[in-house]
């Protein structure tokens, strides 16, 4: 009769050794840097920094949607789709398209060439607009565009663009308005204080809800967390190009927020500020004189009154 001593110890040794592999495995997973503890995520350990690439493509796939197909390959011309049109349009972010949005195919090759166009889409169309069809009773149709930016959030949670777009869109055309809030709340979760996302919540509460003074804190509190932001960092960054963008965006929203309030002088300071950074400075300085008029007539009513 054979012994099963053998089988036994050879069992307690694959039993050992199987431990000692998972305790291993256990020390390396702790120490490393796609272990985000603090909420685990399964794509966070499949995926690590790969997740942000995968966020890029499903926001551009957005951007494809929101165009109904008609867009650039990457052997195409994208001058005129270097910032996303779905975010461009939300007035919220600066752009830096240039030349001509629809001619980025250019000439047809061949005959051939000019013959297959005929089974692509090619117009350019944005869906808010009726798509290619120019049907506006088709505009509500963006909607299907947020799936694509709820994964791409999700992947990269670091992405102020993606939030800010989803938000405009759920408040603007899919009347949403108190979800549109939500989304920018959790983007100011996962990246506090940031100015952009600031700057769009203080337009949910001026556009939306009309309550100024939560809007006006808002705003002054994107301000300072801009400046905040800059402390320390070369001119070149501090005033590049989408950061002076910011920056006038807050001050004439600030400024056209006292105006409606009654509040000339604050609205005077605001536009000076913003001044300082516009590309328009001559038309901003049309505004301000235009309410220094509107400021010596609400000074000189009490007098004339009183008389």
């Amino acid at each position: 009769m054979k012994t099963t001593r053998p089988f036994v110890l050879l069992l307690l040794l694959l039993g050992v050794l199987c431990s000692g592999l998972a305790a291993k495995i256990d020390c390396w997973f702790v120490r490393w840097p796609g272990n985000h503890e603090a909420s685990f995520d399964p794509l966070d350990v499949m995926l690590g920094g790969g997740q942000k690439l995968f966020a890029t493509f499903f926001y551009r796939e957005a951007d494809v949607y929101y165009h109904s197909g008609y867009y650039p390959t990457i052997f195409d011309n994208r001058g005129a789709f270097e910032t996303a049109h779905m975010a461009e349009d939300t007035g919220a972010i600066a752009s830096h398209n240039r030349g001509e949005e629809g001619g980025f195919m250019g000439p047809p090759l061949d005959f051939i060439d000019r013959f297959n166009r005929h089974f692509i889409p090619n117009r350019h169309s944005h869906l808010d607009e009726g798509g290619p069809t120019d049907d506006l009773s088709k505009s509500g149709e963006v909607r299907e565009i947020l799936p694509w930016l709820k994964i791409s959030s999700e992947l990269d949670p670091e992405d102020i663009q993606t939030y800010i777009v989803t938000a405009y869109w759920l408040r603007t055309r899919m009347g949403q308005v108190a979800e549109g809030e939500r989304v920018l709340r959790e983007g100011l979760r996962y990246n506090p204080n940031n100015p952009q996302l600031l700057y769009e919540l203080g337009r949910v509460y001026y556009e939306n809800y009309h309550n100024l003074p939560r809007a006006r804190n808002i705003w002054e509190a994107a301000v300072r967390s801009w400046y905040a932001g800059m402390a320390g960092k070369p001119d070149s960054e501090k005033f590049s190009f989408d950061n002076k963008f910011l920056l006038e965006q807050l001050q004439t929203h600030l400024a056209l927020l006292e105006e409606d309030a009654g509040n000339f002088s604050a609205a005077i300071t605001h536009l000076e500020q913003a001044k300082t950074v516009s590309p328009s400075p001559a038309e901003l300085q049309k505004q301000i004189e235009e309410l220094k008029e509107k400021l010596a007539a609400q000074t000189n009513a009490p007098a004339a009154t009183t008389r």
